[in-house]
């Protein structure tokens, strides 16, 4: 049964039983079970301004199963979506003489960083401010609509979520990441506890809920979990070498080797890796570039 057939159900019995079969059929396992999940990466930043409304409804509607928005906190401690504490790249805030003394230099994660940071605005400041391309030497098209829209705070992005799930008929999950928590953190505008209310206050802080909460710190989340008791899925990021900021640990608590090494890469049966939804470009493999003459064919699936 269709998720739309399920919640025509009238009588309390089926109405409840729709609404489990609906929950099942939203839940990670049930999701992945039909197939790779395909990741809004901060939306479809290919197409529109990245971490804006209009980015990930655009990723949705493509087709995207979960939007990915990078969550930092403002000064009055509101989550909101920007690529990087640091925003002159991502806004016009380097246009705005009103904010030019509020440029400085900072440590961040040991690297020195000089800009405009979020902490430093209250929200009602930082929606004044209008979100620009990041990468214009990569995504030209992307600079048309500089200027157009706004900050989006993490509630925004939960309830575009709720509106698109209805729309589409589909549920469209959400995977969050924290960035730089120990940054916020050492600032006393740790971001955990907002994320948390955040999802709560949605229904969404639950194992079956269409959430994976991601960090590069694995501190940050095993306060999310041990301290705060989240209950929605989380994820490790890690790469080849390095590890996370200031913790000898990895995300079940155990120390880490001084070095780490590349391993084999780890293939599950049946799953392929989705190639992100962007245009075409030399990021692309020439076979899979959209309208290349040797562009790979996939037939039809015959029924």
């Amino acid at each position: 049964m269709g998720m739309g057939a399920a919640v025509t159900a009238t009588t309390p019995a089926g109405a409840s039983a729709a609404r489990q079969t609906a929950a099942t059929a939203a839940s990670p396992e049930a999701v992945a079970a039909r197939g790779p999940l395909v990741i809004g990466h901060r939306g479809a930043s290919g197409y529109r301004t990245e971490h804006t409304l209009a980015s990930y409804e655009l990723a949705a509607r493509m087709g995207a199963d979960f939007i990915e928005p990078d969550l930092v906190i403002t000064a009055d401690r509101v989550l909101v979506a920007r690529h990087e504490p640091e925003i002159s790249g991502t806004t016009d805030v380097a246009t705005r003489p009103e904010f030019d003394s509020r440029r400085k230099t900072v440590s961040l994660d040991g690297a020195t960083v000089t800009g405009w940071f979020v902490e430093d605005f209250a929200l009602a400041e930082l929606k004044t401010l209008r979100a620009v391309e990041r990468l214009p030497e990569v995504r030209q098209r992307n600079t048309l609509y500089d200027g157009r829209f706004t900050v989006p705070t993490f509630a925004e992005i939960l309830h575009l979520r709720a509106r698109l799930s209805r729309e589409l008929g589909r549920q469209i999950g959400v995977y969050p990441e924290t960035k730089h928590p120990t940054y916020f953190k050492r600032l006393g505008l740790s971001l955990e506890e907002r994320l948390v209310d955040d999802l709560r206050a949605n229904g969404l802080d639950r194992r079956q809920a269409p959430v994976f909460v991601q960090s590069f710190e694995a501190a940050n989340l095993r306060r999310l979990r041990h301290d705060l008791g989240l209950r929605a899925r989380t994820v490790f990021l890690t790469a080849a070498s390095g590890g996370p900021f200031a913790d000898p640990s990895d995300a079940a608590g155990r120390r880490r080797p001084p070095r780490r090494t590349a391993g084999p890469p780890v293939h599950v049966p049946g799953r392929e890796p989705v190639p992100a939804r962007r245009p075409a470009g030399r990021r692309r493999p020439v076979r899979l570039r959209q309208g290349h003459r040797r562009a790979a064919h996939v037939p039809a699936r015959r029924s």
